[in-house]
């Protein structure tokens, strides 16, 4: 195991090795993964946010393949409705539905979340993939800069929402789809949110996947004793509609090192699906393995305990919602 560990670390340490296709196929065979297909995953209810192409849709055919009851999350109810058709169709799994949402928008974040506690009497995965790069600043309708509205904020309140129901589900999940362009943000409360005039798409990104990572830290420290385990992941470098639209001059480049949407979904479905997750709380993965968060130091010195606890006051009071434990009526039994 020392001598896979070390081949595993050489090929973290270049970037391109570890994030494309290279870092997968060596990876895979020098730790002999066991196979997605070899999960049994009937009666677990999960639900997954941003699901109706790229990463997202793989996952969700893969989990249902597996037995889960599925509940999908997409902008658009017509895709979601063709989506949940295509799944149920190929893998023969009847429990699959769909709640169209947008993440940005926190009535409609709560409204899904009255849904699933509707429908389901337990959740036993929650999966925050949505997630979109946009060239031009765009904002929620409360005012929040789009990125950070759909990708952080929304996340954080229909974990709040959903929390109580996690918890009766014990030992359950929630897993977060971040990005390996996350490396290249520090920690920023009051630099979040990019001006008009200062906006860069890809850098909006990256600040808004590093508050995830830390949010998701932050969770598990606050909440683990309830029988929820936080991870976060990254996919490494994917071919996703999403990455041609929004990053063409990198896919055109990268191409044939680009990981297919199955490879980039593989440690997201791994953790919804082995019981390795429910060992530790609050990692972040690549490729099944827990990773550092940091690789430049200065990232790491942004990350400072007042900044961190500045950033989940923030997010609270943006969606209105302070999350809390138990109270005697709040039960998890």
């Amino acid at each position: 195991m020392i001598g896979r560990d070390i081949v595993d670390a050489l090929i973290e340490v270049p970037v391109v090795t570890s994030f494309t296709r290279i870092g997968y196929a060596v990876r895979a065979r020098l730790y002999d993964w066991q196979p997605l297909g070899g999960y049994d995953l009937a009666g677990r209810v999960m639900v997954l946010t941003g699901a109706t192409s790229g990463i997202g849709k793989v996952a969700a055919m893969q989990l249902a393949e597996c037995g889960a009851t599925l509940v999908l999350v997409g902008r658009d109810a017509n895709r979601n409705d063709q989506t949940v058709t295509e799944i149920i169709d190929s893998s023969r799994n009847p429990n699959v539905s769909q709640v169209a949402a947008n993440m940005g928008d926190y009535e409609q974040v709560k409204e899904l979340a009255s849904r699933v506690l509707t429908e389901h009497n337990r959740l036993d995965v929650l999966i925050h993939n949505a997630g979109a790069l946009t060239a031009d600043r765009r904002t929620a309708p409360d005012g929040t800069e789009a990125t950070v509205a759909s990708q952080v904020v929304g996340p954080f309140l229909l974990t709040s929402l959903l929390l109580e129901r996690l918890a009766a589900s014990r030992p359950s999940r929630v897993l977060t789809m971040s990005s390996g362009g996350m490396y290249s943000a520090g920690l920023t409360v009051s630099g979040l949110q990019m001006s008009e005039a200062a906006y860069r798409g890809t850098e909006q990104y990256a600040r808004a996947k590093r508050a995830q990572v830390v949010l998701n830290e932050m969770w598990a420290e606050r909440f683990a004793s309830l029988g929820i385990h936080f991870h976060a992941m990254h996919p490494g470098w994917v071919s996703t509609p999403g990455v041609d639209a929004s990053l063409p001059t990198f896919s055109k480049i990268m191409g044939p090192l680009l990981r297919s949407p199955s490879q980039g979904a593989d440690t997201l479905v791994w953790l919804a699906a082995d019981n390795l997750a429910l060992q530790s709380n609050g990692g972040f993965w690549h490729d099944r393995r827990p990773r550092s968060t940091h690789k430049l130091r200065r990232t790491k010195d942004a990350e400072t305990p007042d900044r961190r606890r500045r950033l989940w006051a923030w997010v609270s009071e943006t969606c209105g919602n302070e999350p809390t434990m138990p109270g005697e009526n709040w039960t998890t039994e």
